[in-house]
């Protein structure tokens, strides 16, 4: 592996130099405008089972649920596109030696079978953080570098897998939501190791659009750090995420730090109720608080609630948050050159319920909140895909086969 990593980081620089000149000053290939994040993973499968060809074929897992029909029902509602998250873990596992032909080629498969039912697709490598059976996540491929050096391999592979496919129907998004750059030193790690996957990616892969982004989880601010000047190449498009304000659209998830899980019942916006009726919801969530969060970060959480409800308890407040990173993205673009067309959000969202908790957003919020950043994102020029088709922010499925509430997708008919 120390050998594979010293072979590609020698090739580098020769080989951004070669796609500068090789490839025309032209637009993406692929274009895209309104999409659906597909689910990863539903069961996940642990990784002693990742041998059993029974346990994880097809690849990625919804194919084991949705057919060609629900595909096309997708396209009917006005989608253009899906992105499609592949779990990246398994292609790094000595558990898959023996099925890693089979795994890139389901994957292959499973575009495929996307095209047919009449849409795009980005194949997104989605890595997760590492847990349980998994050994291999985000930390380790950041943190390790042999490690990154068999994900840009894999980069490669993946690559060379969708070269042959039709570009102007398959992309391929290189990390989702890399975790660096996150930490108060300002480091700036991720520019260079983006170069690495670019490179690997294009080595094998001439026609195909790649998707490129920003660090610590592809924010807009992260995107802005980027000079897209080093990267040599006009078929790409560059990504953000965005879902702001993160106090209304991640309310309860107990996988997103320690002070969101307690937050449940706030409205979107907060002026969409009575100010006596917030005033119940924000006293509710202080209870919690005060009951359940540990002694030492309570008075920190609360006074934190309170810097949070003051920054957006107007609507002109909460325009300048969700407003603010298509500003910055924009003012990019514009100072790089870079077209509207040639961008995309490529998540956001708003929960509907977390795992194991009996809270439900209602879908009224939901659908509001959809809308106004769809059409935040199209009054930039900017195409978008909504996180996503089922679980905690399923916009179609919910849990147990359950349907979601039709709000969400009535706004995306309604743009037809």
């Amino acid at each position: 592996m120390a050998l594979l990593g010293a072979m590609i980081k020698t090739s580098m620089a020769a080989l951004l130099t070669l796609v500068a000149v090789a490839l025309p000053a032209e637009a993406a290939t692929f274009a895209m405008k309104r999409g659906l994040n597909l689910d990863q993973w539903t069961t996940w499968t642990g990784e002693e089972k990742w041998n059993d060809p029974n346990a994880i074929l097809p690849y990625p897992e919804w194919r084991k649920y949705l057919k060609g029909n629900d595909l096309k029902a997708l396209k009917d509602a006005g989608f253009d596109f899906l992105r499609m998250p592949v779990d990246p873990a398994p292609f790094l596992s000595d558990e898959t030696l023996s099925l890693r032909d089979d795994l890139y080629a389901s994957v292959r498969d499973s575009a495929r079978m996307i095209n047919r039912a009449g849409l795009k697709v980005i194949v997104d490598l989605h890595l997760i953080p590492a847990g349980g059976s998994r050994k291999i996540g985000m930390s380790e491929v950041m943190d390790d570098p042999e490690t990154f050096d068999a994900y840009a391999e894999l980069v490669r592979k993946m690559a060379r897998t969708l070269s042959q496919e039709d570009p102007g129907q398959v992309a391929l998004e290189l990390m989702n939501e890399p975790i660096v750059d996150c930490d108060e030193k300002g480091t700036n790690l991720w520019p260079d190791r983006q170069k690495t996957l670019f490179a690997a990616a294009r080595s094998s892969a001439t026609r195909l659009t790649l998707i490129l982004t920003g660090g610590c989880y592809s924010n807009a601010a992260s995107l802005a750090k980027i000079d897209p000047k080093t990267i040599p190449d006009d078929n790409i498009i560059w990504a953000f995420h965005s879902y702001d304000p993160f106090l209304l659209t991640h309310q309860g998830a107990t996988w997103a730090g320690d002070f969101i899980r307690y937050v449940t019942g706030l409205p979107f916006p907060l002026t969409a109720v009575p100010q006596a009726q917030l005033d119940v919801a924000l006293d509710t969530i202080r209870a919690h608080i005060k009951a359940e969060a540990p002694w030492t970060r309570r008075s920190g959480m609360l006074a934190y609630l309170d810097e949070q409800v003051a920054s957006m308890d107007s609507d002109d407040k909460l325009l300048g948050i969700m407003d603010a990173p298509f500003k910055t993205v924009e003012a990019w673009a514009q100072a790089n050159g870079i077209r509207p067309e040639n961008i995309t959000l490529g998540e956001f969202g708003m929960i509907r319920q977390e795992y194991g908790n009996s809270y439900v957003m209602p879908a009224k919020y939901r659908a509001a909140y959809v809308r106004d950043m769809i059409a935040r994102a199209e009054a930039h020029g900017f195409s978008w895909s909504v996180w996503g088709y089922g679980g905690a922010f399923g916009i179609v499925d919910a849990f147990d086969g359950e349907r979601a509430e039709p709000d969400v997708m009535d706004v995306i008919r309604s743009l037809r």
